[in-house]
């Protein structure tokens, strides 16, 4: 049902734009967008928060878009990485990529530079499980402080920023909490949970490691664990993530037709630029914008020995 919602509610707002396509074939379109991830290219970002699969589908639009980024082997920093979160979702919160950065840096090093495989998973957890991140943070503060953490904790629309930051202090590194009550405070809060979380064996797995835990470093561990990525499905194994044959062979299609010499006359350079200006593919039929093709009302001849 959202998504019907969502698909008749664009219907309504751009009509005039589809209605060239017929609502039929709009709404197959559409729908075929939803199924291959790529109906949350340029959306806003409560849409793209609205269900798992959008958020699953938007971290596997990031990794597309940018792969060749980590193949470069080029390091940017969090404000960086925001500014191309930001490219194909333009009110995509700073906040949530410094959450990731936390995962990645220490508190006191959030400028440096990562490597795109390392922000790219720890986005992938900040994103996918944003509350459950926000319930864990409380329950790990709550322990900290000597609290009981048996209460009930309700995900809100409360921001990353407005969170406790991470205990990632060389003192609070070496205490941490007690890991066993973090395991049976986690679990607890996963029973009754409605939100996504990580699997309970990986929680298990990762807090079963050691006697204490830090919150940063739990949550690097999720980061980093393979099974709990599969599970979320939107990314391929580490081995395999900067693999990816079919975009190569475009990117080459495309570097050779843009290293070739233009030869062409100048309709042909015309021709060229208009094809320019036709929708990408990747974006999906709902936010394509409509072409329109307009004569400038002349009536003039062009006279052949101009040519």
């Amino acid at each position: 049902m959202f998504y019907l919602e969502d698909a008749i509610t664009q219907l309504l707002e751009h009509k005039e734009e589809y209605v060239q396509f017929g609502v039929s074939r709009y709404l197959a379109e559409y729908f075929n967008s939803v199924r291959h991830g790529s109906h949350v290219l340029f959306r806003e970002f409560g849409y793209i928060k609205a269900t798992p699969h959008n958020r699953a589908s938007f971290i596997r639009i990031f990794w597309k878009c940018y792969r060749q980024i980590g193949k470069n082997g080029v390091l940017l920093s969090t404000l960086e990485y925001s500014s191309l979160l930001q490219l194909i979702c333009p009110d995509f919160p700073v906040e949530v990529a410094q959450g990731a950065a936390r995962m990645v840096l220490l508190d006191d090093a959030l400028d440096c530079p990562m490597t795109f495989a390392d922000f790219l998973h720890a986005l992938q957890i900040q994103l996918y499980f944003e509350e459950f991140i926000e319930s864990i943070t409380v329950i790990y503060q709550d322990l900290l402080s000597g609290k009981s953490p048996n209460t009930v904790i309700v995900p809100t629309s409360t921001s990353v920023e407005q969170l406790p930051p991470l205990a990632t202090s060389e003192t609070a590194a070496q205490e941490g909490v007690d890991a066993s009550a973090f395991q049976d405070a986690v679990e607890a809060a996963c029973e009754r949970y409605k939100h996504s979380h990580p699997p309970a064996p990986a929680v298990g797995e990762i807090l079963q490691q050691d006697e204490r835990v830090t919150l940063y470093g739990f949550l690097t561990a999720l980061a980093k664990h393979e099974g709990i990525s599969k599970e979320i499905g939107s990314l391929p194994s580490r081995a395999d993530l900067l693999i990816d044959p079919e975009m190569d062979q475009e990117l080459e299609r495309l570097i050779a037709q843009i290293s070739v010499s233009p030869t062409s006359s100048c309709s042909q350079a015309a021709a060229q630029r208009d094809s320019g200006r036709k929708a990408s593919p990747r974006k999906s039929l709902h936010h394509r914008k409509r072409i329109e093709m307009e004569s400038d009302g002349s009536t003039e001849e062009t006279d052949s020995s101009e040519n």
